[in-house]
């Protein structure tokens, strides 16, 4: 989610209008609303010392603004809180081990991923049980959504190629 994005959406959990949020900010009051609809919208991008203004306001992490890096550990963890607000991740703490999980009952976006990491999982499984190797399985997720099946992302081959390798058989 780009950070236009995340800036509108914790903008609305505060109840927040673009106008107040701008006053709040330092933009002047005719024009708070417009310059806040230009970072929403991304038409402009703030600069980290806006950015940091605004996590102030809206009383979260500079982090929890930026488009995550999931090269740090906060960088994941912010990855993870917007993968909590956007497609329904859950976590279940069982036996002394947490675990991540989308829930499909989250809306229609969250059933998408859930499927989608439904199939990550059947196909994780597969290699660990030695039906495939490593390299068809990080064939499959380097090359996602290529070749999975289950979501109807399956590059088809030509008719050509089809019945080519029809006539061949």
């Amino acid at each position: 989610m780009a950070i236009g994005e995340r800036i509108k959406f914790f903008r609305n959990l505060r109840g927040m209008t673009q106008k107040y949020l701008g006053q709040v900010v330092g933009f002047p009051i005719k024009t708070s609303d417009v310059r806040m609809a230009q970072y929403e919208t991304g038409m402009r991008t703030p600069k980290e010392d806006l950015t940091n203004t605004l996590a102030g306001a809206l009383d979260i992490s500079p982090l929890a603004l930026n488009v995550p890096d999931i090269d740090s550990y906060l960088g994941l963890m912010h990855t993870l809180f917007a993968l909590e607000d956007l497609y329904g991740l859950t976590l279940e703490n069982r036996d002394g081990s947490c675990f991540l999980r989308f829930d499909p009952a989250a809306g229609k976006d969250a059933e998408m991923i859930s499927e989608m990491v439904k199939a990550w999982g059947a196909i994780a499984e597969r290699y660990r049980a030695g039906e495939i190797d490593k390299e068809e399985y990080d064939q499959w997720r380097y090359r996602y959504p290529e070749f999975d099946q289950t979501q109807g992302f399956v590059k088809l081959p030509s008719k050509q190629l089809s019945d080519a390798l029809l006539d061949n058989e």
